[in-house]
This record gives structure tokens, C-alpha cells and sequence, in this order.
């Protein structure tokens, strides 16, 4: 999202202050939730705390709510059995969990925000800021809304089938989100903040993330980066080159240079990648 943007949203919604409910099933997790908020979250007003996704509902049919902070892994109900059952685009939800590995690279894939526990509030402000600038967003782009929905859905198929690689991912663009399948991208190029991702028949979406962002997410078999600025699907690997510099051709015909110190680990990537097809 460029920064003017940026600044234009945290001034509007500096003014409002967002009512916020915490659904853990941790008495000590919710207890610390509430003291890191009420010391680093001044536009935050906590309106309720719950032990599970019952207690959860009867407080946002209770209560005017904005903001949720949910954890994932509850009894009876967990966190996305509470989502299904309310409204979700319609609150900035945060989950506060303590998932690692597989779970947290679908975390990153989707467009949700979360923290990790034990909460540090550095990461709780800034988790924050961004879910309550695109739960703006959402309330004046019905499309945005939808996609956000979609999204929680694809998170939590992706967690559920415990899958090592993600096959889709919810690319942040200037006035939204856009869900895309991984085995569709052929390759990503960082241009300053942002990332170009490019599919087959010319057709390409500028991301607002980084390309070290996408590279941690897509860091299966199937990805390789062949230069600073360059990440590449090996599925759409047509040739490699080494006359007058080192390149990897693709499908469609585009030349893309690999650094000379990844010439290497580039072949080693391509023979594996070889292997699986076979």
C-alpha cells in the first residue's frame, strides 16, 4: 500500500476508536492480552474477554464490536468454527497463537493478521495498525470483503490438511487482496517494497510486499532465487544458458539472469526439481 495512503488511513482512523474482544481459552494469555493493549493500544478499548467461541458470539451480539483477537487451537470450537459462524469480514480479526512452521507459512500466505505468543507488543501494534487499516479498507470495497473471506477459508484448509507447501496465496495489491495459485506463478521480481508477480500469457500483479516476504512463503522445491531480485517458478524452467552471462529461460520465452554465485545452487535446485518429475 504506498505510504501516502498509508498516512491518509492512520490519520482517519486515529480519530475513531475500535471496540475489541479477546477469545482465548488461556485465562494467563487473555489476562496479558489486556495489559499489553490498555499500555500500547490507545485507540483500542477492550470490551470483553472470552474462554471460547461460545462465550466469543454471545459478546458480539452483546456488544458493538470492530476488533478480535483470536486464538486458533480452542476445545470444542476452535478459531476458524467461530469464524464460519459470524460475519468475519465484517471485524479485523487477529489471531494470537502459538502455531509454528507449516501453520505459520499459511499464516503469512493469507490475508489475516496474527502474533505469535508470548505476545510482544512491538508486534501487537503493528498487527493492530495493519488490521484495522484494511478493515477499513473492507468497509468501503465490497470485493475486498469478499476475497478477505476467501482468504480465512483457504487458511483454514491449509492448516487443517497440515500441507509443506501452500497452493494459494492472497497477494496484497494497492486497493485490496487478489487469491492466486502458486502453481500458476512464474515468476517474481522485486521492484523497491513491492513485488511483480508474473503468470503465464503476459498477465502480472504488482504486490504491496516484499520479495523476501513471497520467498519465505514460497519456500518449496518449486522456487528459486536466481538473483537478488528475481524469484522463479523451476516448473516453468524451458533452458539454461551460461553464453555471455548465466540465464534461465522460461516457457514463454523470457530470459531472466542468474547471479554467478547461484549458478550452482541453481543447477542442484533444477536436478531435484528434474528427479521429482521423472
Amino acid at each position: 500500500m504506498p505510504l501516502e495512503i498509508k498516512s491518509f488511513l492512520r490519520t482517519f482512523v486515529n480519530m475513531k476508536t475500535y471496540n475489541a474482544i479477546i477469545i482465548d481459552d488461556e485465562y494467563h494469555i487473555r489476562e496479558a492480552m489486556q495489559i499489553l493493549l490498555e499500555q500500547n493500544c490507545t485507540d483500542v478499548k477492550l470490551c470483553g474477554m472470552a474462554a471460547s467461541a461460545e462465550e466469543g458470539r454471545a459478546l458480539i451480539h452483546n456488544r458493538e464490536i470492530d476488533l478480535i483477537f483470536l486464538d486458533i487451537s480452542m476445545p470444542r470450537e476452535d478459531g476458524f468454527d467461530f469464524l464460519n459462524s459470524i460475519s468475519a469480514a465484517d471485524y479485523a480479526v487477529i489471531f494470537v497463537t502459538a502455531f509454528q512452521e507449516f501453520a505459520l507459512k499459511a499464516l503469512k500466505a493469507n490475508a489475516v493478521d496474527y502474533i505469535l505468543k508470548p505476545v510482544n507488543a512491538n508486534e501487537l501494534k503493528q498487527a493492530v495498525e495493519k488490521a484495522i487499516e484494511y478493515l477499513e479498507l473492507r468497509r468501503k470495497n465490497n470485493n475486498a470483503a469478499l476475497v478477505y473471506s476467501d482468504s480465512i477459508f483457504n487458511l483454514a484448509e491449509q492448516i487443517k490438511a497440515q500441507k509443506p507447501c501452500v497452493e494459494k496465496i492472497t497477494v496484497p495489491e494497492q486497493f485490496g487482496f487478489r487469491i492466486v495459485k502458486v502453481i500458476e506463478i512464474m515468476y517474481l521480481q522485486a521492484d523497491s517494497n513491492y513485488t511483480i508477480l508474473h503468470f503465464s500469457g503476459l498477465k502480472k500483479i504488482v504486490a504491496t510486499r516484499s520479495l523476501s516476504d513471497f520467498e519465505k512463503i514460497l519456500d518449496g522445491p518449486d522456487f528459486f532465487r536466481i538473483h537478488k531480485s528475481t524469484l522463479v517458478n523451476l516448473r516453468f524452467l524451458n533452458a539454461y544458458s551460461s553464453y555471455q552471462g548465466n540465464f534461465a529461460e522460461l516457457t514463454d520465452g523470457t530470459r531472466l539472469s542468474i547471479s554467478r554465485r547461484k549458478v550452482q545452487e541453481f543447477k542442484e535446485a533444477v536436478a531435484h526439481i528434474s528427479k521429482l518429475v521423472e
